[in-house]
């Protein structure tokens, strides 16, 4: 059916009706019928949102407004055909090919939000029971629509008469020159693909370095840098291709954390420390905020210059630093009240000077004159 039987069939095409009429009432009639659709689809929606299946919605959603613009599109296209033949019949190839690029670029609108609500259904809706990773959504949403553009963009093209074999066999030769002036770029694109597929850190983690002096929390992975936001609320950018060549720790995705403290307590107390040693496992042991299930130690280590020190080494349950802290105050409190009701002390830096008896101090002889 082409534009001329829609016309006929709504009745347009009657020579005696001046052109500005039938333009008027075809404006009139795609504002009505688009005001109807939206109507219609808004309502549909709504019952669709009690249903289980999220992916009614997504459709739904995703074709509300590339419906209306369809429909503004096609109204106007058959108003502009009346109004070029009236006064210039030239146009009338400019409108299909208008139209025809118009109806590309709506199919490319409504896939592209297809993308972009599935995205956020399956990171964020509650109706689908098993959410996927965001880095990882975020990194197939963006190859998808990275690959729906340059399809569209080559068929456009193709519609508007150039060919497609000339742009691609031009994008191979031009692609060689592109790739040695823009080998940064592609390291931090390639960079970037490894970090979506091998994922050492995710959005929300808390990265680290040893090799550079990197550290914070991931904000945003790009294709080009990820923004990390520092612990002094700063953000900073990092080219993806640093990541292939620098080590990364992820404390985020650690299991337990550590607490590894020495005190001391005095060499007068040395009888008393075995008794205070064994209290001291008794109580880490016990402890319920301690995961002893891991290795767990409080053993004598060594004698300090005014100490016996002895350490504490143990795994907490809980992985959250806030808790972490609470947890090992608690530890050392009750270690330090367990020495003191021994009666012993814990150490502090102290020096002894022996002083000798002046009948024993030895004078240099006196120099021969």
């Amino acid at each position: 059916m082409n534009w001329e039987t829609i016309q006929l069939y709504l009745g347009l095409g009657d020579t005696k009706m001046h052109w500005v009429v039938r333009v008027f009432l075809i404006v009139l009639g795609t504002s009505l019928v688009n005001f109807m659709a939206t109507r219609a689809l808004s309502r549909i929606n709504r019952q669709l949102e009690k249903t289980k299946t999220p992916w009614d919605n997504v459709l739904v959603n995703a074709a509300q407004k590339p419906i209306g613009t369809f429909i503004w599109l096609a109204g106007l296209s058959v108003a502009a055909e009346i109004s070029g033949k009236e006064l210039d019949p030239d146009l009338s190839s400019l409108i299909k090919s208008v139209r025809e690029v118009g109806v590309i670029f709506i199919l490319t609108w409504f896939i592209l939000r297809c993308i972009s609500e599935s995205e956020k259904t399956l990171t964020t809706s509650s109706r689908f029971p098993n959410k996927i990773d965001y880095t990882t959504a975020s990194a197939i949403s963006k190859l998808l629509r990275a690959s729906v553009i340059i399809t569209s963009v080559l068929v456009a093209l193709q519609t508007l008469g150039y060919s497609i074999s000339g742009v691609l066999a031009f994008g191979g030769i031009g692609g060689i020159a592109v790739g040695f002036a823009a080998k940064d770029l592609l390291a931090n694109f390639f960079g970037g693909l490894m970090v979506y597929l091998d994922r050492p850190f995710a959005i929300g983690d808390w990265i680290r370095s040893p090799d550079q002096d990197i550290e914070g929390v991931v904000e945003h992975i790009g294709w080009r840098q990820t923004r990390i936001r520092t612990f002094q609320k700063r953000p900073l950018y990092v080219p993806n291709s640093t990541f292939s060549v620098i080590s990364v720790e992820n404390p985020s995705r650690m299991s337990h954390r550590r607490i590894n403290e020495t005190i001391g307590v005095r060499y007068d107390d040395f009888r008393l420390l075995p008794t205070i040693l064994a209290d001291i496992k008794k109580m880490v042991a016990d402890h319920e905020d301690l995961d002893t299930y891991e290795t767990y130690m409080v053993n004598f280590n060594q004698f300090g210059p005014s100490s016996l020190d002895f350490f504490i080494y143990v795994y907490t349950k809980t992985t959250d630093w806030r808790t972490y802290h609470n947890v090992k105050q608690d530890v050392l409190f009750k270690a330090m009240q367990i020495i003191e009701s021994h009666g012993a002390e814990v150490a502090f830096p102290t020096h002894t000077v022996h002083m000798a008896n002046d009948n024993k101090m030895m004078l240099p002889p006196e120099p021969s004159k």
